[in-house]
Formats: C-alpha cells, structure tokens, sequence
C-alpha cells in the first residue's frame, strides 16, 4: 500500500540527521540550484514583492535566503513542530553559522539579498499549518524545495499538492520550485523511513502546463556528495499562475 501525507508524523522529522546528511556544507547540488533561482529572482526588482510563501520550509533555510532578495515578507509554513521549532530558533535567536556560505553564495549571486544573514531571515515568519490550509491567492511569490515528491507515494496526492502550491499564488504570481528527481522512499539518519514519490521533467511538465505560464522546467545531474537517497538529479521550475489555475 502507498503511503499517503496523512499516514506520516511529521512531527517527528529528524531535523538534525537531516541537516547533517544535507545542509552542513554547500553541495554542488545546492549551488546549481541557488545559481538557477537566483538567475530568476535577479529578473524581478529588489524588495519589490510584498508577501512570498516557501511551502514546506522544513529546516532548509536557502530558500528563505533567496527570496529575501525580491520579498518584503516571506511566510514559511510548515506542519511538523520539529522543523517548526528549528525555524523559529534560527530566526529568533541566531542562526547556525553552517548557513553563512549559503547566505554568502546567494548574495554573490543576487546583490539584491540583504548583506547578513541575520538581516536575510528578518522578513521571515514562521507559520505553523498545513500548506494546504492555506487561502489561495495570498502571495507574489511561491517558492517549494523538496516538497511535493517526498510527502507522499502517492501521484495523485503529488499532484494535488502542486495545484495548492500554484493556487496559493496571486494570478500571474511567481512560482520558483525543486523536486528531487525519480526519488522513491527514503531513509534519515539510521532508522527513519519517509515517503517518496519518484518524478521527472516529463511528470513535472504535465502537471504545470495546465495550470501556469511562462512555464520553465530544466534538471541537474545527482549530486554524489550526500547520501544516496535514490534519486537521480533534481528537478527545476519556474513560472507564473495562470488566472485559470483559480478554477
């Protein structure tokens, strides 16, 4: 049987075997897809967005960082408390210091992206829900890293969290996204076990055409520095909602 999003405890997500295997250092996975965001966001005028959303923020917090760039406020919702809790500790308190190469890297890459990391974080609120609680049409920008592919087995399911992810946009609101590619289920650190659903750029496509424009949709290879969870490379999107997409 297939594992769907309500099936899992995301409570109990193991943040820091995550950010251990993950996030310690840059991989050349994380700077080819900060240099492919970062390409897009430099498109839009700094601090020009007056509310973006990161959908499953989860402990990663280079997302947040890039769209600090283009965002006066940025929502990063998310259900499971243990991520919930690291969010909320690096923004309040301080950040880890891990971090600061990715600031560094972004900024490098986006001038636009406020000079510390402090101050990258600082439009950042935590929220605490479920993405798809979410009201549509409440945001300029949407950004999902790693989201959709690994919340359910399901492709239905995947599906369905797309569509949220695009209709929480403003028509003709920006889409910015990741997917691990063809990842199946997966395991963190030395007993958990998570659900994947393994995609590509053909299953992305489909998903996206009917509901965006300006629809962009490119890949990278697997990166052989973190564990190997599976997958192939990862997935990359950009685009904007289509009015329609509200339907």
């Amino acid at each position: 049987m297939r594992t769907h999003n309500d099936d899992v405890d995301w409570d109990r997500w193991p943040v820091a075997d995550y950010l251990a295997e993950n996030y310690r250092t840059v991989r050349p996975s994380d700077a080819a897809v900060i240099a492919h965001h970062s390409a897009y966001y430099r498109r839009l005028p700094p601090h020009g967005l007056a509310r973006s959303v990161e959908l499953g923020a989860g402990p990663n917090l280079y997302p947040l960082i890039l769209a600090s760039a283009v965002s006066r406020r940025i929502d990063a919702v998310e259900a499971g408390a243990s991520n919930v809790a690291y969010l909320r500790h690096q923004i309040l308190d301080h950040p880890d210091t891990s971090w600061l190469p990715f600031h560094a890297l972004c900024r490098r890459l986006n001038p636009a992206v406020p000079a510390t990391l402090a101050a990258a974080l600082a439009p950042v609120e935590v929220v605490h829900a479920d993405v798809r609680s979410l009201p549509p049409g409440s945001y300029d920008l949407a950004s999902m890293h790693f989201v959709a592919e690994g919340a359910t087995e399901d492709y239905a399911e995947f599906a369905d969290f797309c569509r949220v992810f695009v209709r929480c946009a403003v028509p003709r609101g920006h889409l910015v996204a990741a997917f691990m590619e063809n990842m199946p289920s997966y395991r963190i650190g030395p007993e958990s076990r998570w659900p994947g659903c393994p995609v590509d750029t053909t299953l992305v496509r489909e998903v996206f055409e009917p509901l965006t424009e300006q629809l962009d949709v490119t890949r990278i290879d697997a990166d052989p520095t973190p564990p190997d969870y599976g997958d192939t490379g990862v997935v990359l999107l950009t685009a904007v909602s289509a009015p329609s997409a509200r339907a």
